[in-house]
């Protein structure tokens, strides 16, 4: 077991000398002793609450995780911060709140940590925005750390299929229009989600658990087991013993999360078929670091990754599958076979991504994901646009969809509820291209997702026939040619702003194009005319959100992150 010398450590300031006295009391009420005080403390972050499944199965693996930590030396010292969770959220206005979680989560990690002088941290996460919000923090504080996903959901059974709870979302759109029965929807409804976990196709929390082990942040395998698993206890024991071998060998987070780790971390995304929000926290890390990687630059990896994957929801398969078909370490390999990562970056383990992959052989006799040379598309499955509809970019999920180009006329809306409500109600035809504006960062605020809206249209049987532009988000569950992170977005101004119903815009993923057919001239005479919209909210933590945003395709920060970093608290 190594040995760690304190006075070198953030914990010195709470736990050395005399006048130290006061602070060590306090640890003794807690009945650590005065061995337990000497040895380095680790701090062990959940997301844990009972908001929804993804949460509830995390205090149980932070125990684990704790037991890791006392074994090899350290003091664990555990604490919960928020969540918000997307299911539940989404669709009335407690969505703004899940964006701005994501810098809550990290804010609040980050003060705890410093307020009682962590030397090490080991983050447990279930839900979209906890996973970057957690990778954030740990990248910020630059304090040896490791990451572990809460692991999904289990898929739900229903007439012989499973099922996720994209099909309740989509449920409701066949039920408004008439396809299936109140009956059936509550059939749907009450098979769909029969466990904890984290919802089970690659939507954000799956794409960004992938992500969790290509950016080196997390143990091989962790990312995979589903949350009700026992072996999940393990990855949570072996993650506390990493971060104290991490403690030792001195390596750190921006040791880890360089700008080669940020592009393996893009190019699982794309083999995928992921989320586009990773196309908004990946920048939001590489912020904390101090490296530009914005929306954009994501898209280049996008646009020359194989798309590998098979998983919901443009695919057949789910979370639990692509762990038993051999998990993320095989999807690595044969990506870093094809010269598509790089194998020399540093991870958790104390090891390089190479020294990690060495004996992982690739399953032949699985479906789920295929080797580099035979893909189910040359292009990733997460595509990046620009023009002059968004000169800032777009992003867009191809993954699924049959054809990549669309061309039709613009129907506008300045609210997401004003766009639900037209679509339940079935006032839009084929060809419509709907506008969600005004659900950007600053003017949300909080950049809502769509997946009420998108649901809805795909259960309808429209999800070919319309497609959908917004300055807000898509749930990675989300499908079709739907088209989110338009910037600059509208209450600054951008051109989203300034369209009017009829404009004809021509949609084309293959080249990464997003234009409306306005010259010039007359998006600049528009502009003129334009007038900045109120946003509702004057006070309180959504108009605080609103003044320090930044813009999305630089991931939405919410400060300068390192670039203007005086020091860095792992070295107080």
């Amino acid at each position: 077991m190594a040995k760690f010398n304190k006075k070198k450590l953030p914990s010195r300031h709470t736990t050395l000398g005399p006048d130290k006295a006061p602070q060590r009391s306090f640890y003794y009420a807690m009945k650590l002793t005065e061995k337990d005080v000497a040895k380095p403390f680790v701090g062990v972050v959940s997301t844990w609450n009972e908001a929804a499944p993804c949460n509830i199965a995390l205090m149980r693996q932070a125990q684990s995780v704790k037991r890791g930590v006392s074994m090899s030396g350290g003091t664990p010292r555990e604490f919960c911060t928020i969540t918000v969770t997307d299911g539940i959220a989404m669709g009335h206005e407690g969505m703004k709140s899940s964006l701005i979680s994501r810098d809550v989560i990290a804010d609040s990690t980050e003060l705890t940590v410093r307020g009682h002088c962590y030397d090490a941290l080991v983050g447990v996460a279930g839900c979209d925005k906890s996973l970057p919000g957690l990778m954030m923090a740990m990248v910020r504080l630059n304090v040896p750390s490791v990451f572990i996903y809460g692991g999904s959901i289990l898929p739900g059974r229903l007439n012989g299929k499973d099922i996720t709870v994209v099909d309740v979302f989509e449920g409701v759109g066949k039920y408004t229009s008439g396809k299936i029965s109140e009956h059936a929807l509550r059939k749907i409804e009450l098979k769909a989600c029969p466990t904890a976990g984290a919802c089970g196709g690659q939507f954000t929390a799956n794409t960004m658990a992938c992500v969790s082990e290509a950016i080196g942040l997390a143990l091989p395998y962790s990312a995979g087991t589903p949350a009700p698993f026992n072996k999940r206890d393990k990855y949570a024991l072996a993650s506390g013993k990493a971060v104290m071998n991490l403690l030792a060998k001195k390596i750190r987070p921006r040791d880890i999360v360089t700008k080669k780790s940020l592009e393996n971390a893009a190019t699982i995304v794309a083999a995928t078929g992921g989320s586009t929000n990773a196309a908004l926290h990946l920048p939001a890390i590489a912020n904390e670091v101090g490296i530009k990687f914005d929306l954009m630059d994501v898209a280049k990896i996008f646009k020359r990754t194989p798309y590998l994957a098979d998983l919901k929801p443009g695919g057949k398969y789910v979370a639990k599958d692509m762990w038993k078909a051999g998990g993320v370490p095989m999807l690595l390999k044969t990506l870093m076979d094809g010269g598509y990562i790089h194998g020399n970056c540093m991870t958790v383990t104390g090891k390089t991504m190479r020294e990690n992959l060495k004996n992982v052989k690739f399953n032949t006799k699985q479906k789920v994901m295929r080797k580099y040379n035979n893909p189910l598309s040359p292009d990733g499955g997460v595509v990046g646009m620009k023009g002059n509809l968004a000169p800032e970019g777009a992003i867009v999920k191809v993954a699924g969809l049959k054809k990549l180009q669309f061309t039709g006329r613009a129907r506008c809306f300045d609210t997401e509820e004003a766009a639900y409500k037209a679509v339940k109600n079935r006032k839009y035809k084929d060809g419509d291209i709907i506008i969600i504006r005004y659900e950007g960062p600053k003017g949300g605020p909080g950049m809502r997702e769509m997946l009420q809206t998108t649901g809805a249209i795909y259960g309808q049987g429209k999800g070919e026939k319309v497609a959908l532009i917004t300055d807000g988000r898509f749930s990675g569950a989300t499908r079709g040619f739907c088209i989110g992170h338009v910037g600059p977005e509208a209450s600054v101004g951008g051109p989203i702003a300034l369209l009017r119903n009829g404009d004809i815009i021509d949609l084309d993923a293959k080249k990464g194009t997003i234009n409306v057919r306005l010259s010039k001239k007359e998006l600049s005479k528009r502009r003129k005319k334009w007038k900045p919209k109120k946003i509702n909210f004057g006070n309180g933590t959504l108009w605080k959100y609103a003044q320090t945003v930044g813009p999305a395709y630089l991931g939405a920060p919410t400060h300068p992150g390192a670039k203007k970093e005086v020091k860095v608290y792992a070295d107080i």
